[in-house]
């Protein structure tokens, strides 16, 4: 289940806004594709990152991918106690699967991204 308060990037990454805070991690359609997830690279904390910037990478036994920025603003928290516990990602994705915090230089970008029913929607659309 999607949680109706989060946006989505097409490079899979959510967003959870709090005032001008986003917090970010990868969607459950995404851990399910990597599966068996070996390692996390997480960004730098306070880096400046712009909307589809690489902040970091996620890797499986398949494949590595990078880990896109999905609004703009600089990293002000690391989920830290995640390379440990990579789990977290299938168990918990939009929980304690989170993977960064970016304080937001432009609140309204969020809207840009899609609502959890347009993000299933265009995930139904990629499984065929």
């Amino acid at each position: 289940m999607i949680p109706a308060d989060l946006r989505f990037a097409k490079t899979h990454e959510w967003v959870r806004i709090q005032g001008d805070v986003a917090r970010v991690g990868i969607s459950d359609f995404a851990v399910k594709e990597l599966t068996d997830l070996v390692y996390i690279d997480l960004p730098a904390d306070g880096r400046a990152v712009q909307v589809g910037d690489a902040f970091g990478e996620v890797e499986s036994v398949k494949a590595v991918s990078d880990l896109y920025a999905p609004v703009a603003g600089t990293i002000t928290a690391v989920n830290s106690e995640l390379p440990g516990n990579l789990q977290w990602l299938s168990e918990d994705p939009y929980g304690k699967g989170w993977i960064a915090e970016i304080q937001l230089s432009d609140p309204a970008q969020a809207q840009a991204l899609m609502a959890a029913d347009a993000y299933k929607k265009f995930c139904d659309s990629e499984q065929h």
